[in-house]
């Protein structure tokens, strides 16, 4: 459209004297900076047709202002000037002499370009700073001259990194605009070395050397090694008590030595606990507290009670695997550490004191060998008992370990199967016979007829060839006679007789020293019983 103007423009005015006309319409000549947009064709540079303002098309060429106008920084973000248009402060068309800024440089507001002036800086002139080898930015106005644009509010724009970055770049975190030395801002105890005592009054340059670094001068204040004190002083002690001078010195002063009564003896590398906090320091300390002592395992101190019984491979283990300082007793051993060993605990060992297996002459006693229970315990039944129901002496082959009297044998396996009421009968009741108050076991040769347990309550009225044979009457339920059958004898029960009961017929004897049941008549005729 401004284009389509211009050319209407050009011929109306043909065959015009264009200079007359020029005169008319423009209300005067640019300043020399904007010289170069003399013209009618060049007004849409700085014009917006149809409107009066300008600023916008001044922004497109001022780009430096229009930057820092968009974050808001600079004299032109400013109170006093925002909301402004360029030209109420910038005219034109006033002559190539116009000056197009006014800038009273004494009566300036610093504080409105976003940088308070303060200590040296209230006295330093504008020139010192804003001068084109400190300005970053370069502006973009083709004429020469001097310029306040482009200059940055950081130290370094202005001054040099004496600390060649390594240091923050924030100085007035330590210094301020008075002098740059001494930093009045720097707090040391924000550091990761806060000073206490005599390195209060130290020379700043005793632990910050100088140095040439990149061809100046280089005072070294970050990394600063100070782990410890014998980072900057040398140990008198010789590493005798390790790198950490503060387990026995303060800062106040090397021969300032703390108290032995107070000394922290947790900030060793053996840490005083249990019983040890009774201990009178000579007993580890006999010559002096610059000895070393070994204490890696507690036998450097302390004598193996066990006298290497423990021993595995040549190698003892530490007494801290079952014992803590609080005591030798009791024991930290746990059954889940006697589960792994080579004799797991079952049953009624589980309950079973240490001192019943390991302490049974008054010594401690590690060296059980061999897992039989003849280790531990008396084979009671020595040679009584066949090597075929025996064997090894394996008592495990008839009791468990949850109960000695709890027996888990087969009776079938011998030629004396249990039946009836011998099924209920303890082992006991069998195998062992007391007489004279002495106890004897039977378990080899025991025959197996009634007699050899049962007394012959008959008197041996039913011996027959020699033997007692009681099965032919009784059976393993109970004494009664089953088996009996009276047709069988030599008196069969008819008539009369098959009601009666047998003690009518078969009365005691009445002799004084053995009383029985007599079964067996010599006569069984009628009047050997009925008169």
């Amino acid at each position: 459209m401004a284009r389509f103007l211009t050319y209407l423009l050009l011929i109306l005015i043909q065959g015009l004297n264009v200079s007359v006309l020029y005169a008319q319409i423009s209300p005067g000549r640019l300043s020399r900076a904007h010289a170069h947009l003399e013209g009618l064709s060049n007004c849409t540079k700085c014009h917006v047709l149809g409107k009066k303002e300008t600023t916008s098309k001044c922004l497109e060429c001022h780009t430096e202002i229009r930057n820092l106008i968009s974050v808001k920084k600079g004299y032109h973000s400013s109170p006093e000037v925002s909301g402004k248009q360029c030209h109420e402060c910038h005219g034109e068309h006033f002559g190539r002499d116009f000056r197009l800024i006014v800038f009273d440089e004494p009566k300036f507001n610093h504080n409105l370009a976003g940088f308070r002036l303060e200590g040296r800086h209230r006295d330093t002139k504008c020139t010192d700073c804003h001068k084109p080898e400190l300005i970053r930015q370069r502006i973009s106005q083709k004429t020469s001259g001097q310029s306040y644009l482009g200059l940055g509010t950081e130290c370094n724009s202005c001054h040099e990194d004496v600390h060649q970055k390594t240091l923050s770049d924030n100085c007035k975190s330590c210094h301020d605009q008075n002098s740059f030395r001494p930093a009045s801002l720097f707090d040391h105890s924000k550091t990761r070395f806060p000073l206490s005592g005599k390195h209060e009054t130290v020379s700043c340059g005793l632990c910050h050397v100088k140095e040439i670094r990149n061809g100046r001068e280089f005072q070294r204040f970050a990394g600063i090694n100070h782990a410890n004190c014998t980072s900057c002083h040398t140990d008198v002690h010789r590493n005798k008590f390790g790198s950490n001078c503060l387990k026995c010195h303060n800062m106040n002063s090397f021969r300032e030595v703390r108290s032995i009564s107070t000394f922290d003896h947790n900030q060793t590398n053996f840490p005083l606990t249990g019983m040890h906090l009774y201990v009178d320091c000579k007993k580890c300390h006999p010559v002096n507290f610059t000895q070393q002592i070994r204490h890696a395992k507690c036998t450097d101190c302390h004598a193996d009670e066990h006298k290497g019984q423990l021993a595995r491979n040549g190698k003892t283990p530490d007494c801290s695997q079952c014992h803590s300082t609080k005591g030798f007793t009791p024991s930290s051993y746990r059954l889940e550490d006697h589960h792994v060993s080579a004799f797991p605990l079952r049953g009624a060992h589980i309950s079973t004191p240490c001192t019943d297996c390991h302490k049974t002459t008054g010594t401690w006693n590690f060296t059980i060998s061999g897992n039989r229970c003849i280790n531990c315990h008396k084979n009671i039944h020595e040679d009584k008992i066949p090597e075929k129901y025996f064997p090894q002496a394996e008592c495990r082959v008839c009791h468990s370990e949850q109960s000695w009297e709890s027996i888990d044998f087969s009776h079938d396996e011998t030629n004396f199967r249990l039946r009836g009421r011998h099924v209920a009968a303890s082992c006991r009741d069998c195998h062992y016979r007391e007489s004279a108050g002495k106890v004897t076991q039977q378990f080899r040769d025991l025959g197996t007829s009634c007699e050899n347990c049962h007394e012959d309550v008959h008197a041996g009225q039913f011996v027959k060839n020699g033997k007692n044979d009681c099965e032919r009457c009784h059976a393993f339920e109970n004494w009664s006679p089953e088996r009996f059958n009276h047709n069988d004898a030599r008196f069969k029960l008819d008539g009369k007789h098959a009601g009666l009961q047998c003690i009518k017929c078969h009365k005691p004897t009445d002799r004084l020293i053995r009383n029985y049941i007599i079964y067996k008549f010599d006569d069984i005729s009628c009047a050997s019983c009925h008169s």
